[in-house]
C-alpha cells in the first residue's frame, strides 16, 4: 500500500518515519516548506512532490497534518491543484486539530470526488508520533475507518472510533481546552509559589500526590520551573485549539470563563512574541521575575 503525507512538520514527519520503519511504502511527501519536504523525502527515499495532486497520484492513502481550517480547505478545495484531483478510490486520513465543520466539509468534498476521508485526531506529541504510541480519536464513515485501521495501529497505542465526521474533532477540541486550562492553572500555581519563596521541586512533588496532580504536571511542571520551553505543542496552537472549543460553546449559548481566560493568556503570549514557545511557556507570564510584562500583572 502506497502512503503519502501532506504536512511534514514535527508530527507529520515522525509519523512518516514510523510507517517507513514498519515496512510501509511511503511514496510522496508535500509541505509548503519545500526544504522540509525535500529533506524528509531524501531520508525516506521517496518523492518530494511539488504539487498536491502528485501526492494523490502516487498514494493509496494520504495523511494530512496541516495547521488550521484555512490550510485544510486550501489543500482539498483550492483552485487548480488540490488533493482531490483524480482522487477516486483514495483514502484521506486527516490528523490536524481543526473545526468539526471543516471535517464534515472535507468528507463531502472527498465523497463527491469518489474518495473517502477519515478524521484521526491526535492527543499525543512528537515522541509518541515517532514511537507509534499516539492516542487517536477517529470520526467518519466506519468503512473508511476499517480501511485505515491497519495503518493506524502502527501509529497508535490506542485508537477510539467516536462516530460520524466532526465528532472526533469535537472530542479533541475538549481535550485540548481542558489541557490548556490545566497548563495555565499549573503556571499560576508555580508562579505564586516562586513569589512566596517556596521550593518548586518540593511543591511539584506535593502536587503529584494531591488534588493538584495532572498529566500537565508530569509533562510541563519541570519545564516551567527550569524555563525549558522547547516546542512540542506551541502557544499558537494552544490559542487556536482553545478558540475552536470556545466557538463550539458560543454556538450553544454556553459561557466558559476558564477556557476564555486561558485563551486570552495564550493570545497574550502571541502578542508578546512568544507564539513559538511550547505551551509550558505560559509560565513566563505568571512568574514575577521573568517576562517583561509579568510584573505588571502580579
Amino acid at each position: 500500500m502506497n502512503i503519502g503525507f501532506v504536512g511534514v512538520g514535527r508530527m507529520g514527519a515522525n509519523m512518516a518515519r514510523r510507517l517507513k520503519d514498519r515496512g510501509f511504502h511511503v511514496t510522496a511527501v508535500y509541505d509548503t516548506n519545500r526544504a522540509a519536504a525535500t529533506e524528509l523525502a531524501s531520508e525516506l527515499g521517496c518523492a518530494a512532490a511539488q504539487d498536491l495532486s502528485e501526492v494523490t497520484a502516487a498514494s493509496d492513502v494520504i495523511f494530512t497534518v496541516v495547521t488550521d481550517d484555512n490550510a485544510m480547505r486550501q489543500i482539498f478545495g483550492g483552485g487548480g491543484d488540490n488533493l482531490l484531483v483524480n482522487a477516486r478510490g483514495k483514502l484521506f486520513v486527516n490528523c490536524a486539530t481543526i473545526s468539526p465543520e471543516v471535517h464534515v466539509e472535507i468528507e463531502k468534498l472527498a465523497n463527491k470526488a469518489g474518495a473517502q476521508s477519515l478524521e484521526a485526531c491526535m492527543a499525543s506529541s512528537i515522541t509518541q508520533a515517532r514511537e507509534g504510541k499516539l492516542y487517536l480519536m477517529c470520526g467518519g464513515n466506519e468503512d473508511a475507518f476499517r480501511k485505515a485501521e491497519p495503518i493506524l495501529k502502527e501509529l497508535a497505542a490506542q485508537i477510539r472510533f467516536v462516530g460520524k465526521a466532526g465528532e472526533a474533532a469535537k472530542v479533541k477540541a475538549l481535550v485540548n481546552m481542558v489541557m490548556n486550562i490545566n497548563t495555565a492553572g499549573l503556571a499560576e500555581g508555580l508562579g505564586l509559589a516562586a513569589a512566596l519563596g517556596l521550593d518548586l521541586t518540593m511543591l511539584r512533588e506535593v502536587f503529584s500526590q494531591t488534588g493538584a496532580n495532572s498529566r500537565v504536571l508530569e509533562t510541563d511542571g519541570e519545564d516551567m520551573q527550569n524555563r525549558e520551553h522547547s516546542c512540542f505543542f506551541s502557544a499558537a496552537h494552544a490559542a487556536k485549539d482553545s478558540g475552536i472549543a470556545l466557538e463550539l460553546a458560543r454556538n450553544l449559548g454556553l459561557d466558559l470563563p476558564l477556557a476564555q481566560a486561558t485563551k486570552e493568556q495564550y493570545d497574550r503570549m502571541i502578542a508578546e512574541g512568544l507564539a513559538d514557545l511550547d505551551k509550558s511557556g505560559i509560565a513566563e507570564l505568571t512568574f514575577k521575575d521573568r517576562h517583561k510584562q509579568s510584573g505588571d500583572r502580579l
